[in-house]
């Protein structure tokens, strides 16, 4: 089995060599496999060198070309491929299979700071151990929700449930002292708001038991979520999604964005939204 990265080694030059190799028979067994790693990265000339090998390749050989970005690889190329689909590793997944690890290796490791460290290797195994390793070396063995968080500069949920509260009790200066001291932690406005839509969302989601499988999250904050649904309505949780939604397109476009950001909040504290409008975002 021999293995190219085609993200350092895309020429014409590179693609001839394994072309060579490729010509050889194998010593012992009767297969070679090669595989081509990240093989969008190929130039259009690379392509078209390789493509003649791969319509009439020897018998022996096996070409294993794997993307992330199939869309990126000519068309020539495909056609002669069986295409097979990897779906995302979920974070639960990921929680799991490290949870083995920890046992293994007498780590203590919280549930919550799993499911945090799955979330941030976003569907990849490789890296999910990566992270797992290097805050087993930061925390001396003892993972906790909290030095996860604060390692991987990850906004706290409690955050996320104590700003949904003061929007509900209309609490605005509480809510900016909140904003402030959030932004002194070194969390750009957008990153919290957009967290605070994608609070909203699981709340949303929340409000029925059959699509609590849709949160990624851990148990303990899943348990949060389904307390704080039930004390907001749907209309609540729709108006404010819309507003925040406002607010990711205003953004860009924003020349004082840290007041973009108050005005926003001062709007989900508002009660000038009219029934009517309610009852027509909920229908």
């Amino acid at each position: 089995m021999f293995e190219l990265d085609a993200a350092s080694n895309n020429s014409v030059d590179d693609i001839r060599n394994l072309i060579n190799q490729v010509r050889i028979a194998p010593t012992i067994g009767t297969k070679k496999a090669y595989i081509i790693d990240e093989v969008h990265m190929l130039s259009k000339s690379a392509f078209n060198a390789f493509l003649k090998t791969l319509e009439e390749p020897p018998k022996h050989a096996v070409f294993i070309l794997a993307t992330t970005e199939k869309h990126k690889i000519l068309p020539t190329i495909l056609s002669r491929c069986q295409i097979f689909n990897f779906n995302r590793i979920t974070s639960e997944d990921i929680a799991q299979h490290l949870s083995i690890i920890a046992k293994k290796e007498n780590i203590t490791a919280e549930s919550d700071a799993l499911h945090i460290i799955g979330q941030k290797a976003d569907g990849g195994l490789r890296d999910a151990l990566s992270i797992f390793d290097q805050l087993v070396s930061f925390s001396g063995g003892q993972l906790t929700y909290e030095n996860v968080i604060k390692n991987l500069n990850i906004l706290d949920y409690d955050y996320y449930f104590q700003t949904t509260d003061l929007i509900k009790q209309k609490n605005l200066s509480s809510l900016l002292l909140l904003l402030n001291q959030i932004i002194e932690k070194g969390f750009e406005d957008l990153i919290f708001m957009n967290g605070l839509a994608s609070h909203f969302r699981n709340l949303l989601v929340s409000k029925d038991e059959s699509t609590l499988q849709l949160l990624d999250v851990g148990e303990n904050i899943k348990e949060k979520y389904k307390t704080q649904s039930k004390e907001n309505s749907l209309s609540f949780l729709i108006n404010g999604l819309e507003i925040l939604s406002n607010y990711d397109v205003q953004f860009k476009t924003s020349k004082n964005k840290r007041l973009l950001t108050e005005i926003t909040l001062m709007q989900l504290c508002s009660e000038e939204v009219s029934e009517s409008k309610k009852k027509s975002l909920v229908e």
